[in-house]
């Protein structure tokens, strides 16, 4: 067990549960917010960077006030997407596996809500929640937070326009005397507000690494493209990564589709999360995602929230995101967990003035990424078409005499001069890639 974590005054079972986890170091945030979460009863803000164990800062403590002879709902946690929800309420479940008394119960929006209903009748102490979802449930009486004395609000810069026409709702139903708990890795001018409204006077705020707005490990840079190349500067930009898992940020959902169709035209390991994708869509794509049978994951903001898979190693900005806080929630989706991350940020000549701003108000600085000459783009073209051939199933319609003519027609061609051959052919139609001058155009294949 961590005597670190217990020095924080965090009880054996929990310790054990992290220990299990190979949990054994807290880390800022954690040093931070878990005294004052257990000792206090203020209420709370917490700004870090995304990656930095929030969900447990909060997760511990609560899971060990939780009055478990009480067996009403004492704790209501808020996130902005039910994918998010869902990462929360796994790691609560993971760190309660030692307190099986302690019953936490997952509400999101996206699957049947008569489970959800079911659940809500046993004994439940903790409710992990979309906006959405909780209102619809208590507009049905299923759910009773009337004696919650915690309302978590995670990711909360992410979750402003969802809780815009909700919270006060949701706010409605709660204790006046509960204690409210804030996480954010942003404090833009609505969080501000948030806080005014709907926390009291006596708040106790913290801050972790923000010397550089969650940037630390995180290459920052970016490329300047015309808006014909910004396609095959991206796809070479992958071609160099293959292999790495990354996620490429686009403002819409119309052009995440777009994108994602170029992708699987040639032949990338991709898929694309947006909101208006049924919910077992996005669960399956997801799924791929966070087991490596895709590599890359095509996504709006909101879409990518709650995706905490380590092993990501660069972020793209296909669209320069409107404003600051967005392009923080983007980049910290890779260099999570302590690891080395690379973010591109993919501009047109106009946008370029403001990459300064971006400096300016996130404390970071970016450096110009070395966009691929024309050749190498004419290169990376023709092995995106050879991988499209290689991954091509065979057309079982045609027939055998057919095949067999086409057959008859290479076959005196050994595999070389097979490849040679369709690679002239395929330069000659399709590319300005330099040749070989040939000297004997009968028999030099070697072009």
């Amino acid at each position: 067990m961590s005597k670190q974590f217990a020095d924080l005054g965090i009880i054996a079972p929990l310790q054990e549960s992290l220990a299990a986890l190979k949990i054994s170091v807290p880390t800022n945030i954690q040093k931070k917010a878990i005294p004052i979460l257990l000792e206090k009863k203020d209420d709370f803000v917490g700004l870090a960077k995304t990656g930095t164990g929030k969900t447990a800062a909060y997760g511990l403590p609560l899971l060990q006030l939780i009055n478990i002879e009480n067996p009403t709902i004492q704790a209501v946690i808020l996130a902005p997407t039910r994918e998010l929800g869902q990462q929360i309420h796994a790691n609560l479940m993971s760190f309660a596996s030692n307190l099986p008394d302690v019953s936490i119960a997952s509400i999101c929006g996206g699957i049947p809500i008569k489970p959800q209903i079911e659940q809500l009748k046993q004994p439940t102490h903790i409710v992990v929640a979309t906006p959405g979802r909780l209102i619809d449930l208590m507009q049905r009486n299923a759910i009773n937070i009337k004696e919650a004395n915690y309302l978590v609000l995670d990711e909360a810069d992410e979750m402003v326009s969802a809780l815009k026409d909700g919270l006060d709702k949701i706010v409605a139903q709660l204790p006046k005397k509960r204690r409210t708990i804030l996480f954010t890795a942003t404090m833009p001018g609505t969080i501000k507000q948030m806080i005014q409204n709907y926390m009291s006077k006596h708040v106790t705020e913290v801050k972790t690494d923000m010397e550089t707005v969650g940037h630390q490990g995180i290459d920052h840079q970016y490329v300047v493209v015309a808006p014909i190349e910004k396609l095959e500067v991206l796809m070479h930009f992958l071609n160099s990564r293959e292999g790495e898992r990354g996620i490429i940020f686009c403002k819409t959902k119309a052009a995440v589709n777009k994108l994602a169709k170029n992708l699987a035209i040639h032949k990338f390991s991709s898929g694309a999360l947006h909101g208006s994708l049924s919910q077992p869509i996005r669960d399956r794509i997801m799924g791929q995602f966070r087991e490596g049978h895709i590599n890359i994951l095509v996504a709006t903001d909101l879409a990518a929230r709650g995706i905490d898979v380590k092993e990501i190693t660069y972020v793209v900005n296909y669209h320069l995101p409107d404003v600051h806080e967005t392009y923080v929630h983007r980049s910290g989706r890779t260099a999570r967990a302590g690891a080395k991350g690379f973010s591109l940020t993919v501009l047109q000549q106009d946008e370029v003035a403001d990459i300064t701003e971006f400096e300016k108000e996130l404390g970071i600085t970016f450096k110009k990424f070395k966009k691929a000459d024309a050749q190498s783009i004419e290169e990376n073209n023709t092995l995106l078409w050879a991988k499209k051939i290689f991954k091509t199933k065979p057309n079982r319609a045609v027939s055998d005499e057919f095949r067999n003519k086409i057959h008859t027609v290479f076959h005196h061609l050994t595999k070389e001069e097979l490849v040679e051959k369709i690679l002239a052919g395929y330069i000659l139609e399709n590319t300005n890639l330099p040749t070989k001058k040939i000297e004997n155009p009968e028999t030099d294949l070697n072009f």
